[in-house]
């Protein structure tokens, strides 16, 4: 029931998400609307079930009262059906404050790990690179950028399939000598840590595909996710504007179309579902307030393609054996699979 434009894009979303990649969703918050909407979608694949939730948390609310206030909303309930096996995963595209307290409240964190992280994957020039934490942790210590390198690790592994996935502490240049007094210490933890640790990266690197996981805090890591939101958005604009410039720039734009349309489709968010909520004792992905249903889907699939690699297995594995490699359905606020 939460973000920009639910039900109608979550539950869209939904069906798109039993239909094309076969996902049991379990869909929470209000009986009526849901069915209304479902409703609009004809015939209905296989797989898709409502959880009656008496309200729901809004975007403009304050989280911490919320969750308080409203101990029946759909965000709760929804991940109380993680909580008792009923569903492998959450998804949520409304209120993100809500959608971690209720994961850390009712879920818990992984034995070992003192603080969640969010972590986020972007396009590069390869496959793709996570980058944790994107803001649920702005002070950190080192010993948490460590925890947060070895989780990053194992969900490249599991999500972008990569076997020994390449470790980089976000840094003001390479040099082992550079850096503030949190990277200084991070860094001999990261090194002695069982994961492919290639050592200190600069920002250029996260686009360049020279690393697959990047660790830094929160704080950092959230302002550069939103600046690259606000420079893809500027570019976007100026392409927009020279396209419109004149008959050359119509014409080619023309030409370009092909080209351009790849390169939306490799940059666009809604490819890429969400980010993942980290260091919960289950698998939480939150979607942007504005998702559209193909990012609601893909939130969906994410959820679902963890669940199906075990990486809460692989974590507990990492975590607990320090020399250790790195099915259900999945539920979500609005969308849930089973």
């Amino acid at each position: 029931m939460g973000g920009d434009y639910a039900p109608e894009a979550t539950v869209a979303g939904a069906v798109r998400a039993a239909s094309r990649f076969r996902i049991p969703v379990l869909l929470v918050g209000d009986p009526a609307r849901i069915t209304a909407e479902l409703g609009k979608h004809g015939r209905l694949p296989d797989g898709l079930d409502i959880v009656a939730a008496a309200t729901a948390i809004h975007m403009d609310e304050s989280p911490g009262p919320a969750l308080l206030r409203k101990r029946d909303a759909s965000i709760i309930v929804a991940t109380d059906l993680v909580k008792e096996g009923r569903a492998s995963g959450v998804v949520s595209v409304g209120n993100s404050g809500a959608a971690m307290g209720a994961a850390a409240l009712r879920l818990g964190l992984l034995p070992g790990i003192d603080r969640p992280a969010i972590a986020m994957v972007m396009p590069n020039r390869r496959h793709g690179v996570i980058l944790l934490d994107a803001g649920a942790t702005v002070d950190t210590s080192a010993e948490h950028l460590r925890d947060f390198a070895r989780i990053g690790s194992v969900y490249a592994h599991c999500l972008l399939h990569i076997e020994r996935p390449r470790v980089g502490l976000l840094n003001i240049g390479t040099e082992d000598s550079k850096g503030n007094a949190l990277v200084k210490k991070a860094y001999p933890l990261l090194k002695q840590s069982p994961i492919n640790f290639i050592g200190h990266v600069e920002g250029e690197q996260i686009a360049l595909g020279d690393v697959d996981v990047v660790v830094c805090d929160g704080f950092v890591g959230n302002a550069i996710l939103k600046s690259i939101e606000g420079f893809g958005e500027l570019f976007w604009s100026i392409v927009k504007d020279s396209i419109q410039s004149g008959l050359r720039g119509r014409l080619g734009g023309w030409l370009l179309q092909p080209a351009l349309r790849h390169i939306a489709r490799k940059l666009d968010y809604a490819a890429y579902g969400g980010a993942l909520l980290v260091g919960v004792e289950g698998i939480c992905v939150i979607g942007h307030g504005r998702s559209s249903p193909d990012a609601v889907a893909n939130a969906l699939r994410v959820a679902g393609e963890l669940a199906q690699e075990n990486v809460l297995g692989k974590l507990a594995a990492a975590l607990h054996e320090p020399g250790a490699p790195p099915t259900q359905a999945v539920a979500g606020q609005e969308t849930q699979s089973r």
